[in-house]
């Protein structure tokens, strides 16, 4: 086995219309909480921890989600994922998940922090069947710095890989890279200081719906940019450009009501971490 600072794997499936674990292992510096009902539906909710409290140099990091037999989950973190100075080797992380037909997951960890000079990698692999759900969402802030620069991380890169039925139906690649190139202009970051994306693959989705959500969430955004953006599959991608993290959090929140009560008639939970 390779050498990880922290494993988690878990599995869950529905047992009488409750979403359960069926196999949870953590190691080192990963551990997940018991699972959180939030409301009747049965839909679990597992919190990610990170004891070691942010990813340092040469850290190494590597998740296992599986989902079956029409399972309904929340993922996330109890926090920040904080990346500190990485002078040697970049921070890692890789996250393989399963999807089932019928099965739903919302991935939806809190942001990432990039301080000064860290350098980070993050890679999730999707595997789903077709008539699955997956909605995910991460968003990168800049953190302090001595010197009070906007950018003062080496770089960052987040690749997301969805497989459909055993085909890669989308690559998104986001490849920030300060410590080499001025990010801050037109065709990077434009101004702003804050990147948030969400995906959602759902077949429920239609080019209408896209419409209202684009109208819908451009009302008062004079502090951000937004771009929607159809998958080659069922589905969408939201890009949002802003300069704080409650921004981007607010219309995300937005679009997740929306589609929630679109699709499945109910409001998603409030994942209060205090």
């Amino acid at each position: 086995m390779e050498d990880w600072t922290g494993v988690l794997k878990l599995d869950v499936e529905n047992r009488k219309g409750k979403t359960v674990a069926k196999n949870v292992y953590f190691q080192g510096a990963l551990k997940v909480m018991r699972p959180v009902y939030h409301d009747e539906s049965g839909q679990a909710c597992f919190y990610i921890l990170n004891p070691g409290g942010g990813y340092l140099d040469g850290d190494r990091y590597s998740l296992r989600i599986s989902l079956e037999n029409q399972a309904r989950l929340t993922l996330t973190t109890q926090s920040a994922t904080k990346v500190y100075k990485t002078p040697t080797t970049h921070a890692y992380q890789e996250t393989e998940i399963f999807l089932q037909e019928g099965c739903f997951l919302e991935y939806l960890p809190d942001p990432l922090i990039a301080y000064q000079q860290a350098r980070y990698k993050q890679k999730n692999v999707i595997h789903m069947d077709k008539g699955a759900t997956f909605l995910y969402s991460d968003i990168i802030t800049p953190g302090w710095s001595p010197d009070g620069k906007r950018f003062s991380y080496e770089n960052l890169q987040l690749i997301n890989e969805i497989y459909m039925d055993d085909e890669l139906v989308v690559y998104d690649h986001i490849r920030l890279n300060p410590g080499a190139q001025n990010i801050e202009g037109i065709g990077f970051m434009q101004g702003y200081t804050h990147l948030g994306s969400m995906l959602v693959v759902e077949e429920r989705t239609t080019p209408d719906l896209l419409d209202r959500l684009y109208h819908a969430l451009n009302l008062n955004t004079h502090a951000c940019e937004i771009g929607l953006s159809l998958l080659p599959v069922k589905g969408f991608t939201l890009r949002v450009l802003a300069n704080s993290t409650q921004t981007i959090e607010r219309i995300f929140t937005e679009c997740h009501h929306i589609i929630s009560e679109e699709w499945f008639k109910i409001s998603p939970s409030f994942l209060r971490k205090y």
